[in-house]
């Protein structure tokens, strides 16, 4: 039986920092960040089923929240204002990500790699799915701001605008229930929540 890597490059997702150019009260990973992710994607994804008449497996939504960022394990963390300078470089940095998921989906066993290019390849999400988790990606992005503007750190105050911005044009009513009804908390201090 042959040895794969996957999973030992995975857990080096811990050792890639998010927001390299910004000043950070509290650090964050892409693994910690990736198991938010899918937190908050199986919440929009139950909000949706539940109070919108969606129709989407809250599972399988949180799984593809984790896996979302693993291609960061060899490309890095590009800053997003690098990532999205121009159409161009988007472009060109979406082929180094899928070319990056596809050194890791290669590590597989063969027996196993249809199963994680589920969910890995955004190509095989419905639109829904898609949806959902660059909606919590962004939700935990947005998260990120208000705990780092809570501890007084003014870095993210462009950062919180732009991401609202992005939130406000998703028109989604569960990204709308879950800030009026989570978002409130991350403002708020320890005492406050308990």
């Amino acid at each position: 039986m042959k040895q794969s890597h996957f999973f030992a490059h995975l857990s080096r997702l811990r050792l890639i920092k998010r927001w390299p150019l910004m000043r950070n009260v509290i650090d964050e990973n892409v693994q910690e960040h990736s198991h938010q992710v899918a937190t908050v994607a199986h919440a929009l994804a139950l909000i949706s089923n539940r109070l919108f008449n969606g129709n989407v497996n809250p599972d399988r939504i949180s799984t593809l929240g984790l896996y979302h960022d693993v291609s960061e394990v060899i490309t890095g963390d590009l800053p997003t204002p690098v990532k999205y300078y121009n159409a161009e470089i988007a472009k060109e940095y979406k082929k180094i990500e899928k070319a990056a998921e596809q050194r890791l989906l290669q590590m597989l066993p063969e027996e196993l790699k249809n199963d994680f290019v589920d969910l890995i390849d955004d190509e095989t999400f419905s639109k829904e799915e898609k949806l959902i988790v660059k909606a919590a990606d962004t939700l935990c992005a947005y998260i990120k701001t208000l705990e780092e503007l809570t501890a007084g750190n003014h870095e993210f105050e462009v950062a919180k605008k732009r991401l609202e911005n992005i939130l406000r044009n998703y028109d989604s009513p569960e990204v709308n229930y879950f800030i009026d009804v989570f978002i409130p908390s991350f403002s708020l201090t320890l005492d406050e929540i308990s």
